[in-house]
């Protein structure tokens, strides 16, 4: 999956206020999006990819809701990937691979689970303030 992210024609930036209907608005988001873009719902990286997302939500409105009145979603995609993005302006930046070596659990380990299970990538950037994070997830189709 050689696609750069600056290179995908397909964008959407959605912002909500953090609180537990952002996980259900952010994905019906996702899936209309999709739709618009021409990319079936029932691919088989859309299940996962709404499953991943809603969980990186419901991290940002658990978590970081105290530090972050909201949560911006970006979607973005292409011929062959489908990428998005979790922000949010809490600065703890968790381990995403602890999942992978065995000591993370929850949400997270689940994202992680599936995100290297469909061949993708997640990576954590934090804002140039430091006073934030988004988790990219990148997923190829």
């Amino acid at each position: 999956m050689s696609t750069r992210l600056e290179a995908l024609p397909y964008r959407h930036v959605l912002t909500l206020p953090s609180e537990p209907s952002a996980v259900r608005l952010s994905r019906q988001t996702a899936e209309r999006a999709l739709i618009e873009w021409g990319i079936s719902l029932r691919h088989p990286a859309v299940d996962p990819a709404l499953l991943i997302l809603g969980e990186l939500v419901t991290n940002s409105v658990r978590h970081a809701a105290v530090l972050s009145p909201q949560v911006t979603v970006i979607y973005a995609a292409g011929a062959d990937c489908l990428a998005f993005a979790v922000h949010d302006r809490h600065p703890y930046q968790p381990p995403l691979y602890s999942a992978v070596t065995g000591t993370g659990s929850g949400g997270l380990a689940t994202v992680m689970e599936l995100t290297l299970g469909l061949g993708g990538t997640a990576v954590v950037r934090a804002d140039a303030d430091g006073r934030g994070k988004s988790i990219w997830i990148t997923l190829p189709l």
